[in-house]
């Protein structure tokens, strides 16, 4: 999938490392209905924090709340979310709850749900969190600039009943950054043109809730859930699980009926993508990155014996009220993806007017849905509420894609060249291989204005962007 090239080696990164180890590494947690009014407010701003070794500068870094992964928030499902969103940066932000079905004027897509929060000012997001699961949240204006420099945070909606208390229900947030030999973020190549036309924005340095290499504790025979998420801006993360006992619970924050064997060997987890996994561990083992033929640990659970404390886990899957879609019926709308280096480009359209290729380098947009740049004015499709629609893709691009649905998770109905069927499962961001063609289908039972875009940010930025309407 993507190349390990241009990581920080081996060596660099264990000496790094080693000097940034952290034990048990949780990030801090807050529920909501705190302030009187009843909101969590959350300040976006600039902060400095070590990402390195001592010895190296601070990285400046923009921050919810001032922490390395912003405040994870955590309620129960059918809460409500209530957080005021301050910008103390200078420029506009927002907040979108990635993969969480809410109202549309909550999703904080700034230009197409709501306008931009200015510097100095708020905005108030108040929705029901309806699934429980693994979810996050990350600014959504200039996501490639924002949520590069560390605007983004963890939403974990627990069950009524929880399965896991909160000492083994533990938050893994994956996440790369490209990082100067001084230890500060590379800030010159945010807006890259070569990173735009290619894989996106790379980092060179991985850490795990803000922390590099850390050190997690677990007690022998107890089972844990381990909440994966990527909130990389670009990169999959090929990743090994190094140790026997494990099975997936859920992808994207929906609970599989059953427990399943797994993940395997070797697993992808695509840039905002979440799996939550269930292990049991006799002995230490680590989260590994796989790179070409080697791989290395770039988290570490430390296995002692237990002091009998956690009763035996019953697993009760959160029972899915997604409804199913009716392929005989579907309304199936054709998307063709082009652009990028080494892929085919074919007319492009930006604003009403076709590009020539100085202005590709002008405005930046190198990619394109259906030809079409960037947001258009007309949707892709409008369709009814209640709706089944499926989205045929062709990637005819040279990289792999993030393909991410707003308000709405969908089935894989359709991917050439699989060996397995993945029709069983619910996504809201898919990987797209180059010049693959995937069907996807949901019912489109949530009114608003949504975005249908790809999650490596950088092609997003470039183009990648689009829109659809249910009414």
């Amino acid at each position: 999938m993507t190349d390990w090239t241009s990581l920080l080696n081996r060596r660099q990164m264990l000496a790094f490392s080693g000097a940034a180890l952290a034990t048990a590494a949780v990030g801090p947690t807050f529920h909501v209905a705190r302030a009187d009014d009843g909101f969590l407010e959350i300040a976006a701003g600039p902060a400095k924090k070590k990402l390195l070794s001592e010895g190296t500068a601070e990285a400046d870094l923009w921050l919810f709340g001032g922490s390395l992964l912003g405040p994870e928030i955590r309620v129960t499902v059918g809460e409500r979310v209530k957080v005021r969103l301050v910008n103390n940066l200078e420029e506009p932000t927002s907040i979108h709850w990635h993969g969480i079905r809410i109202q549309n004027d909550m999703d904080g897509v700034s230009g197409l749900t709501q306008e931009a929060v200015a510097p100095g000012e708020s905005f108030e997001y108040d929705f029901v969190a309806p699934d429980a699961g693994t979810y996050w949240y990350h600014a959504h204006n200039r996501s490639w600039n924002q949520v590069g420099r560390g605007l983004y945070g963890a939403l974990i909606v627990e069950e009524v009943v929880p399965v896991f208390d909160r000492e083994h229900d533990l938050t893994v947030v994956i996440d790369d950054w490209r990082i100067l030999e001084d230890g500060n973020l590379d800030q010159q190549t945010f807006g890259s043109l070569m990173d735009w036309s290619h894989a996106g924005r790379l980092g060179n340095f991985l850490t795990i809730n803000g922390v590099s290499d850390p050190e997690f504790r677990l007690s022998r025979g107890e089972k844990y859930r381990l909440r994966l998420i990527n909130v990389a801006n670009a990169r999959v993360m090929p990743l090994n699980l190094a140790t026997e006992k494990t099975k997936v619970l859920a992808y994207d924050g929906q609970s599989l009926p059953e427990p399943e064997e797994g993940p395997p060997a070797e697993f992808f987890l695509g840039p905002a993508q979440r799996v939550d996994v269930m292990v049991e561990a006799d002995e230490d083992f680590s989260l590994n990155f796989v790179a070409r033929d080697d791989s290395f640990p770039f988290a570490r659970f430390n296995v002692t014996d237990s002091d009998g404390s956690q009763g035996h886990i019953v697993w009760k899957p959160a029972i899915s009220n997604l409804p199913e879609p009716d392929l005989e019926t579907a309304n199936t709308y054709s998307l063709e993806m082009t652009g990028g280096a080494m892929g085919q480009m074919g007319e492009m359209i930006y604003n009403g007017k076709v590009l020539e290729r100085s202005d590709m380098r002008e405005t930046g947009q190198l990619w394109a849905f259906n030809g079409v740049a960037n947001l258009a004015k007309e949707p892709f499709f409008s369709v009814q509420k209640g709706e089944t629609v499926v989205i045929d893709l062709t990637n005819n691009t040279a990289f792999e894609h993030a393909m991410h649905t707003h308000g709405h998770h969908f089935r894989i109905v359709e991917r050439e060249g699989a060996e397995a069927d993945e029709s069983a499962y619910w996504r809201d961001t898919f990987l797209i291989l180059p010049r693959q063609r995937v069907k996807i289908a949901f019912v489109a039972d949530n009114p608003g204005k949504w975005l249908f875009h790809c999650h490596m940010l950088e092609h997003a930025a470039a183009g990648m962007n689009t829109w659809f309407e249910v009414v």
